[in-house]
């Protein structure tokens, strides 16, 4: 029971504080409530999850066999982080009812895992520290434990920016507010040079 706790508070350290894929939820919660942005905390989670199961079965043994693939992720995570980050800047501020192309995705929360370094770190950190032996019984707990912990922590994200856009109601104070949230995605590529 103490090994399952243990797997518990990881995953909240590591769901719960700040990083892309948070950061896209508050900005998603902001602009188009809570309701809309569960698909991208969603596929945030599911591609957690997948990313997890692939680690605890074999797949950092070939990121250490194929060093390159890893700085392949980093710099793919990089553009993608800038990629959003243009996005965000260059969002006019108004909030356009019915404009779904807009909303973050189930798709975009699960790519932005398997793109996002911290999510990468996690996975291998965590199934090296719990399930070093390689017990399918063990990965399965630990990606049921993280898929819960990891669902609630993004959600959170999203409710805080629903929460917010009560007291954004200019269009000028949303695109700030924007603008913050693609610093804070440029503040994260950046971060990528150093791991």
């Amino acid at each position: 029971m103490s090994v399952l706790i243990s797997m518990a508070a990881f995953a909240l350290a590591a769901s719960i504080s700040p990083g892309p894929v948070n950061v896209v939820a508050l900005s998603s919660g902001m602009q188009f409530g809570l309701g809309p942005s569960l698909r991208h905390v969603l596929g945030a989670t599911v591609g957690f999850v997948v990313l997890l199961l692939f680690t605890g079965f074999g797949l950092h043994e070939v990121l250490k066999q194929w060093p390159i693939l890893t700085d392949l992720i980093r710099w793919a995570g990089m553009a993608f982080l800038l990629y959003l980050a243009w996005k965000l800047a260059m969002d006019n501020g108004r909030i356009e009812f019915g404009g779904d192309a807009r909303q973050p995705s189930f798709f975009t929360g699960a790519a932005m895992q398997w793109l996002n370094p911290k999510a990468w770190l996690a996975a291998v950190a965590g199934m090296g520290a719990f399930v070093s032996g390689g017990e399918a019984t063990l990965i399965w707990a630990f990606a049921l434990i993280y898929f819960v912990v990891c669902y609630l922590s993004v959600a959170c994200w999203a409710y805080t920016g629903a929460f917010l856009s009560r007291y954004l109601h200019s269009t000028r104070r949303i695109r700030l507010f924007n603008r913050g949230m693609a610093a804070m995605l440029v503040g994260c590529a950046v971060s990528l040079l150093w791991f």
